[in-house]
């Protein structure tokens, strides 16, 4: 697997083949990051349940000012590690091992928000409305931040809260849904 676009395309990530794993496929990374290109440049960005990175390294290449990791897999966070010193970019990543609820509520409790949170749970985990309950409940996204969920199981609504549904897209047997927090 390789990063697909920005200062970094073409560099190789590492852990893509581990067991536990299951990277976005390319297209459909091509795809979510075009959506939301307009909202990358100089933003923080958070990437739930990260695996190897893929994802939050996708948008430090394209122009996110920082990322924080989150993921709870021990094996796994060694392969983002080791990603994240390849690439050199140690000064723009925040790893945090927790897990998802626990790490939700460290950044509420230290008043962390982000300008996009990406949201790749395991499949088997049907999670995607607690997160998104989670996140609006703790105001964990900034004034017209971007909440993008793949899932597969979940079926979520148009709106939730503050967020409101901006683009949905099928790929095969995944879906992607991106919300926007709404300013009163």
């Amino acid at each position: 697997m390789r990063v697909i676009s920005g200062y970094l395309k073409g560099r190789e990530l590492l852990g893509y083949n581990v067991e536990t794993t299951r990277p976005t496929m390319s297209r459909v990374k091509e795809s979510m990051f075009a959506s939301i290109q307009n909202y990358i440049d100089d933003s923080i960005i958070l990437d739930l349940f990260c695996g190897t990175g893929s994802l939050g390294i996708e948008a430090l290449s394209i122009g996110a000012s920082r990322c924080y990791f989150v993921d709870n897999n021990k094996e796994i966070l060694r392969y983002l590690n080791k990603n994240i010193n390849n690439l050199d970019i140690n000064s723009k990543s925040i790893i945090v091992s927790k897990d998802y609820r626990d790490s939700l509520l460290y950044f509420k409790n230290n008043n962390i928000k982000f300008n996009i949170v990406l949201v790749d749970a395991p499949y088997k985990m049907e999670v995607m409305e607690e997160v998104i309950e989670l996140v609006t409940k703790y105001d964990l996204l900034l004034d017209k931040g971007i909440l993008l969920l793949e899932y597969s199981f979940d079926k979520l609504k148009d709106k939730y809260n503050n967020l409101e549904l901006i683009k949905s897209k099928k790929y095969s047997d995944k879906y992607v849904n991106i919300y926007r927090k709404i300013i009163d």
